[in-house]
């Protein structure tokens, strides 16, 4: 008997991730197709140059007004009219809510092709010295929005780890940073170890943030009632493609952000 109810629960969870998976898979033809469209329609104008001899210093660089305000107005827009973020919480590490990449395929075609925009990957990959591409569809922290909204929303110290074969670097665009705290922005402040010394980097609304972040470690501090910080995340790689054992645990770390369906992307 218990070997018939073994067999029978193994037989059903084996039928669960088969259909889990032809699911997904059905899901991401679907995104292709969107994306292939996005990626038609005329590139945005958005007037980007790096200056001369312009590098990561100490791997991280930060730029105030980065985009034209036609262009900043409408990624801010979309970005502010997207569904109920799915919310995240990870004990002391990570509080927050988040919207992924495929949520932002189907809902911000505006977002998205800014993130495709090959004005912005010439612009990453001259300030870091390499050619970038964009991390795959079907990684979710790709391209996403990441809220913090509700009193205590922060994410601890950590890296962006690399699950990439070539370099990996994140860009956050501050869509909205507004509080109590000084020049009307939230407490919610980005904090970087650099050259060994803690550094505080302000984000007041279209300031974009380069950094490597598998060798810049860095945290959120915690939001206060009432403020609200919105940000844009964006990951390049200069070699887009994964070893198996590199996906695996990108799977696992997703599912702290966008829950258990992150283990069949």
């Amino acid at each position: 008997m218990i070997v018939e109810v073994t067999v029978a629960v193994a037989a059903a969870l084996a039928g669960a991730f088969s259909f889990a998976r032809r699911r997904r898979a059905q899901t991401y033809r679907i995104l292709g197709d969107k994306m292939s469209l996005i990626r038609g329609t005329p590139a945005l104008e958005l007037g980007l140059k790096v200056r001369d001899g312009a590098h990561l210093e100490k791997g991280l660089a930060a730029f105030e007004n980065f985009l034209p305000a036609r262009v900043f107005a409408a990624l801010k827009a979309e970005a502010l009219d997207l569904m109920r973020p799915e919310r995240g919480f990870v004990p002391i590490q990570r509080k927050g809510g988040t919207v992924a990449y495929e949520t932002l395929i189907a809902a911000s075609p505006a977002i998205v092709s800014f993130y495709h925009s090959p004005a912005l990957m010439q612009f990453v990959s001259r300030l870091a010295g390499v050619e970038v591409r964009p991390t795959p569809i079907h990684d979710q922290s790709s391209l996403s929005v990441l809220f913090y909204t509700a009193r205590g929303d922060h994410i601890g110290w950590h890296y962006d780890h690399n699950f990439y074969r070539g370099r990996h670097f994140t860009l956050l665009l501050s869509i909205a940073n507004e509080g109590r705290a000084a020049d009307g922005l939230s407490h919610a402040m980005l904090t970087a170890r650099l050259g060994g010394q803690e550094a505080q980097i302000a984000t007041p609304p279209n300031t974009l943030i380069v950094f490597e972040g598998a060798r810049v470690r860095h945290k959120v501090t915690p939001i206060d009632d009432g403020e609200r910080r919105v940000m844009l995340s964006m990951t390049y790689c200069a070699d887009p493609r994964s070893h198996w054992w590199q996906g695996a645990p990108r799977r696992i770390k997703d599912t702290a952000f966008y829950g258990v369906r992150a283990l069949w992307t």
